[in-house]
């Protein structure tokens, strides 16, 4: 065996075994800390505190605390708009209105139900455009079990067109269910103070009329030092 085939197999038997004593050897011993180290790190400590007041002094100096500040702060603007009536677009520009001449105020949007009696009845539209639906598909079978030996004429009628008549009851029922759910309101509350009713005006209000209407209670409110003055 040459000289380079002992070096092509000693060199890596080399290096396996230097990887195993050093695997198996334990590990170096930290360095003693010295009494001259002690003392510089408790001085270090004890200095720390009032380095950091100092700091804190300077920032404190650097940077004083300033409260906030805008007009509307501590008004509460309330808008109840009807949301089947597609007036959310009117409420949300009122509101971006309202945020941008009052800085501060907190403007609400919610939706204005309809009275109760109109509530209850968009409930049972539903059940009836479904029982149309399912006496224009099994009418022949549901009829007899109702006790009509023979179906109604205007059976006959709407099975005639049973697609036709199966879109219309579904475009009606759902326009009847939107005309029963929508309340037509658009009440503006400032403070809990109602400002403008659609209900009783029949009319949006605009965008000045109710910056001015606005104004008018923030004014009577305005907040100073966190408590409020008429």
């Amino acid at each position: 065996m040459d000289r380079a085939q002992l070096l092509l197999v000693g060199l890596p038997l080399f290096l396996f075994c230097s990887d195993i004593v050093s695997l198996f050897s334990p590990p170096p011993a930290k360095p003693a800390t010295t009494p001259l180290h002690h003392h510089h790190h408790h001085h270090h400590q004890s200095n720390s505190p009032p380095l950091i007041q100092q700091q804190q002094q300077q920032s404190s100096l650097e940077f004083p605390s300033q409260k906030a500040s805008g007009i509307g702060i501590g008004n509460t603007v309330k808008i109840d708009f009807c949301s089947s009536c597609s007036y959310r677009g009117t409420a949300v520009t009122m509101k971006n209105m309202l945020e941008t001449q009052f800085p501060g105020i907190n403007v609400i949007l919610a939706n204005y139900p309809p009275p109760l009696p109109k509530r209850l009845l968009s409930k049972l539209v539903p059940i009836v455009q479904f029982g149309m639906i399912g006496i224009i598909v099994a009418g022949e079978q549901i009829f007899p079990r109702l006790g009509f030996a023979v179906p109604p004429s205007w059976y006959y009628s709407l099975r005639a067109n049973k697609f036709g008549s199966m879109a219309s009851t579904w475009l009606l029922g759902n326009f009847v269910q939107s005309f029963l759910q929508s309340s037509g309101a658009f009440e503006v509350y400032c403070n809990d103070e109602l400002v403008f009713s659609k209900l009783k005006e029949n009319r949006f209000p605009g965008e000045i009329e109710l910056k001015d209407l606005v104004g008018r209670r923030v004014a009577n409110s305005r907040v100073i030092d966190g408590e409020y003055w008429s």
